[in-house]
């Protein structure tokens, strides 16, 4: 199932995508994808809606250089355990929404990444229960200011910034994520291209560690890193990534205002 998180005529709501006659539908949830729900049938065109981020996370953890290649493109070795750090919730936003290039950077980069959603409760989740507690998959963008990393020891600037972390267009519950084709393209131009299975940590291996030292609540979100290919963004530009099946999110880069 794909579930959408959207608004139309000022409420929001999830629901259910589907196909209908003339374009995809909408059934609207009873409730939260969370716990157990109900279709109840009423149906809205995708069209009519507005799509927002898949879930409004409690946090967002983010793995870096978990691809071989992406670590040497820049420079990096493998790091010997995963490298974890936060996304805050003020960076998310949704498919369609516009990423703001940073006032504090130059080099806006891109970087396509499968986020896994979690769907229960969890801590110190064992290998054999991973999948119980993810409620499915979306894409994501962990757009980063590569001048600001490089120059800050920390990452919370150039990877936390408003409107950082585009997550869409919705959530795809069945789903296996082991080998994936994840792409991005910035103006229709194909910048990156590689498959999950290249992940040096698969998604069970990280949702082992990041639980290891903290619970993870319904909706929050793991970014699972990003194959290389990333590189700059800038004013005007036309950001996609696409992961097969789930689909495709686009943001359009525009200036602060």
């Amino acid at each position: 199932m794909r579930i959408a998180r959207f608004s139309i005529d000022g409420n929001v709501a999830f629901g259910a995508v589907e196909e209908g006659p003339d374009g995809l539908l909408l059934d609207i949830i009873k409730g939260i994808p969370y716990a157990d729900f109900e279709l109840s049938g009423t149906k809205v065109p995708l069209s009519k809606v507005r799509l927002l981020p898949p879930v409004l996370p409690n946090k967002v953890v983010a793995i870096g250089r978990n691809y071989a290649e992406h670590a040497a493109e820049l420079g990096n070795e493998v790091p010997e355990v995963p490298v974890a750090f936060f996304k805050p919730t003020t960076s998310v936003i949704g498919s369609g929404d516009a990423i703001e290039y940073p006032s504090f950077s130059n080099e806006l980069h891109h970087e396509a990444e499968l986020a896994v959603v979690i769907g229960r409760m969890c801590r110190e989740v064992p290998r054999e229960r991973v999948k119980d507690v993810i409620l499915g998959y979306t894409c994501a963008n962990d757009v980063t200011a590569r001048d600001a990393q490089k120059r800050e020891k920390q990452w919370a600037r150039a990877k936390g910034f408003d409107t950082s972390c585009p997550l869409g267009p919705w959530v795809e519950t069945d789903l296996d994520p082991a080998d994936l084709t994840i792409q991005c393209t910035v103006n229709g131009e194909q910048r990156q291209l590689g498959r999950t299975s290249e992940m040096i940590r698969s998604v069970e291996d990280l949702i082992v560690h990041i639980t290891e030292a903290m619970t993870l609540l319904p909706g929050d979100v793991v970014l699972t890193g990003t194959p290389a290919g990333v590189g700059p963004l800038n004013v005007g530009d036309e950001v996609a990534v696409t992961i097969e099946g789930i689909g495709t999110l686009t943001n359009k880069v525009i200036k602060r205002g």
